[in-house]
């Protein structure tokens, strides 16, 4: 290995006891591959080992925490002890690559499609549809939220049940937990809504029995992280103020990590912070050392994620790149970091063991991924 990059190869210990080989995360990533009863595929399995050896740390992607959760086809479900099999053969495969394995665990409120959940009836913090869109969310009862909170803890269980080394809160991505913080979605009155600080409500509250489940059933140590998404485009909507407030909170739980959700590593705040630092410079600010951040956004090379290190963020999450390059690690470690693939091709399909219905999302969604003749 060049020595420059010993830096990426330093292990990490987490708060719950897990040290992690490296500072290489596996970011996750749907892949539409998953049965329509929500069970992992083969498929979807394979994909994942194809590009988990290496990585000190694998995410996968989100599982619905209750049926009128699910926010995509081909996602796979953590809703029911029937799935706990399903999880195990995931988790299985993620450790044999030698990764410490989380699942990620999400409802999708107003974004899932209708067609995916019971009787075509999407919910949401409030009644507000989305910007282009004919459909309006049901705004859930004060009781339903607090079944959606239990659900989280639920899958957290069966987490712990799977063999999984932790679970990842996803509060980012315009999903529910977001729809609950964000101004724009949550125009509730009640002890869920209104103020910056109730708006905080639902997340914290779904961090609390998640953390209280893990104390009751895991028997080894857990991680739990959670994500976040650090602004909106729209006005109303969540500020970086806002979201440095939400993280100022969540650094206080004793959390294993926090995960922020960006396009670009480097990118700035879009307004309601100092626009000359990088929202990255403006989240280790806030967090200190209280717990560790993961980065993430457009680093490909070796370079970048060196780059990225230097800012002080602990960990580094890959997510396009580890699709392009399954081998990334591997390359960087025996120095030949010069290989390392940025782009694809469309004859790559079967040597990277991508599933179907993630390459086609690929190839046709123009300006995802650099996609050369």
């Amino acid at each position: 290995m060049n020595p420059n990059y010993k830096p990426l190869f330093d292990t990490v210990k987490l708060k719950s006891g897990h040290e992690l080989k490296n500072r290489i995360v596996l970011a996750p990533m749907t892949n539409f591959s998953s049965h329509p009863d929500g069970t992992v595929s083969d498929e979807e399995i394979n994909y994942y080992i194809r590009r988990t050896k290496g990585v000190g740390l694998a995410i996968t992607a989100c599982t619905y925490v209750t049926k009128n959760g699910k926010g995509f086809h081909g996602e796979f479900g953590g809703d029911t002890d029937e799935m706990i099999p399903s999880l195990r053969r995931l988790a299985s495969a993620l450790r044999e690559q030698g990764a410490t394995a989380v699942l990620q665990i999400f409802h999708g409120g107003r974004e899932c499609p209708p067609e995916l959940v019971p009787n075509g009836e999407t919910v949401s913090a409030s009644a507000v549809g989305k910007e282009g869109s004919d459909i309006t969310p049901r705004a859930l009862e004060e009781s339903e939220v607090d079944e959606i909170v239990k659900a989280f803890g639920e899958t957290t269980r069966r987490a712990i049940e799977a063999g999984f080394d932790g679970v990842e809160i996803h509060g980012a991505n315009g999903y529910l937990i977001q729809q609950f913080f964000s101004p724009q979605t949550n125009r509730r009155e009640d002890k869920w809504g209104g103020s910056l600080e109730k708006r905080m409500s639902f997340p914290l509250a779904i961090v609390k029995e998640v953390k209280r489940v893990v104390a009751e059933h895991a028997k080894e140590p857990f991680i739990v992280g959670y994500r976040f998404s650090p602004e909106e485009e729209h006005t109303p909507g969540i500020t970086m103020v806002e979201t440095l407030a939400l993280v100022d909170a969540l650094a206080d739980q004793e959390l294993d990590y926090l995960h922020v959700s960006l396009q670009d590593f480097w990118s700035k705040p879009r307004r309601g912070a100092d626009e000359t630092k990088t929202r990255m410079e403006h989240l280790l600010e806030k967090i200190g050392n209280r717990v560790p951040l993961i980065g993430v956004g457009s680093i490909h090379t070796a370079d970048e994620a060196l780059k990225a290190i230097r800012t002080g963020v602990p960990l580094l999450a890959l997510g396009r790149e580890l699709i392009m390059e399954p081998d990334w690690v591997e390359k960087v470690e025996k120095g030949r970091e010069s290989e390392i693939a940025t782009t694809l091709s469309k004859k790559d399909q079967e040597r990277l063991v991508i599933p179907d219905p993630l390459w086609g999302a690929i190839i046709h969604t123009p300006g995802w991924f650099p996609v050369v003749e």
